[in-house]
């Protein structure tokens, strides 16, 4: 080789102290937050959403809960009546309070204001009977009709009606 050719430096990145100083403090610092974010993703993987009681012992017992509840009744005693709220919460409130499928809401002034002039003993038929998207007895067979009237009077009156609570019938004694 001769002389007149020209030799190329490799020039560095760094040209001072102060930018060798970063690199180092970066080359080791990065790697250190790099590894806790890691491990605090890894470690946050198990635990349930904040808020969440998704684990806890009452959610776990209503998702092992039986679909069905089996209440046996003598069926020679007396038949003993259910109360209009209590018809209300156990048939009714599942489509009266939301309002499903045109169904009139609990307490909901307007809404009732049109079949309370009906009269107590339409209403009832109409539950008896069904009306739209409401089956016969609310999808309870085993209803009464006076536990039914407890339940429209009951429903009617949060809705502005005062109508009289109805009188049990008498059973005759066996």
């Amino acid at each position: 080789m001769s002389d007149t050719q020209q030799h190329e430096e490799h020039s560095s990145p760094i040209k001072t102290p102060k930018q060798l100083i970063t690199i180092i403090v970066l080359a080791l610092v990065v790697p250190i937050i790099i590894i806790i974010l890691l491990v605090n993703m890894v470690a946050a993987g198990n635990a349930p959403v904040a808020g969440s009681d998704a684990l806890g012992p009452e959610a776990t017992a209503k998702r092992i809960a039986p679909v069905a509840k089996l209440e046996v009744v003598d069926a020679s005693g007396p038949k003993v009546f259910k109360t209009g709220e209590q018809v209300y919460k156990a048939v009714c409130a599942g489509c009266h309070t939301a309002g499903v499928a045109g169904a009139h809401k609990f307490g909901d002034t307007a809404a009732w204001a049109a079949p309370i002039k009906t009269g107590l003993d339409a209403m009832v038929l109409s539950v008896v009977k069904g009306k739209n998207a409401m089956p016969a007895k609310g999808g309870n067979p085993s209803l009464d009709d006076f536990e039914i009237t407890r339940a429209v009077v009951y429903m009617t009156n949060a809705a502005g009606s005062n109508f009289p609570e109805p009188v049990a019938p008498v059973t005759p004694a066996k």
